[in-house]
């Protein structure tokens, strides 16, 4: 279970997150949505371990939230966090020398899926691929918490939906969370159980993505067209 109880990150004055507390049990999908700059990233790193709130606590299975809970945690950046020097075969080497729960096996499967070719130096690789060996890098780490800021950026609008299927396909809901931050609402809200609406560093709204269709009858798209005003 992640649990953040009033938990806000300053930087100088400034607020990224404010006083969230919040509950998020194992065997769901969940996305984070908001406009840029509404605290979504940070949110993702306070979970991760990777800064550390200016108050209150972050904890993951009880344990509180830093460096060393990636043992619990895959986080997929939004910036290129490998080699560029590296060839795909050798960053899926190089994750699982860093991390044991790392499946091999599993992570040229999702390559295979992806289409990725295993020679191709990360460099060479257009933005979308380089996007596609980062989740292969995450979703092949067996740990109880994906988290995921902006999994689909780069990506060809054509194979988005199909990307996400599948990635859906290689998580074992009884026992994982996947949580992303993410703009392509449409392509990501037919998997998603509940939404995180964040403004300001704020949480506007968590629900499930079934409630808000059957009491407003709206998407989340459509309800953030009209909350987001």
């Amino acid at each position: 279970m992640i649990e953040l109880i009033h938990v806000s990150k300053t930087y100088k004055k400034d607020y990224a997150v404010k006083d969230i507390s919040l509950t998020l049990p194992l065997g769901k999908i969940i996305g984070i949505v908001g406009a840029n700059g509404s605290g979504k990233s940070t949110l993702l790193k306070l979970i991760a371990g990777l800064v550390q709130p200016s108050s209150g606590s972050v904890t993951i299975d009880g344990e509180p939230a830093h460096r060393r809970i990636s043992k619990l945690v895959a986080f997929l950046s939004d910036q290129d966090s490998f080699y560029s020097m590296f060839t795909v075969r050798e960053a899926l080497a190089y994750q699982a020398s860093q991390f044991p729960d790392f499946h091999p096996a599993k992570a040229k499967d999702i390559m295979a899926f992806m289409q990725l070719e295993a020679d191709k130096k990360i460099r060479d690789l257009s933005k979308g691929n380089r996007g596609k060996v980062k989740i292969a890098l995450t979703l092949a780490r067996e740990v109880p918490y994906i988290l995921m800021d902006e999994p689909l950026s780069g990506l060809d609008p054509m194979v988005r939906q199909s990307i996400v299927k599948g990635m859906i396909s290689y998580l074992d809901l009884e026992v994982q969370t996947l949580l992303m931050t993410s703009h392509e609402i449409t392509e990501i809200e037919p998997v998603l159980d509940s939404f995180i609406a964040i403004k300001d560093g704020s949480i506007i709204r968590m629900d499930d993505v079934e409630q808000l269709h059957e009491s407003e009858r709206l998407g989340i798209t459509e309800w953030m067209m009209k909350t987001y005003v």
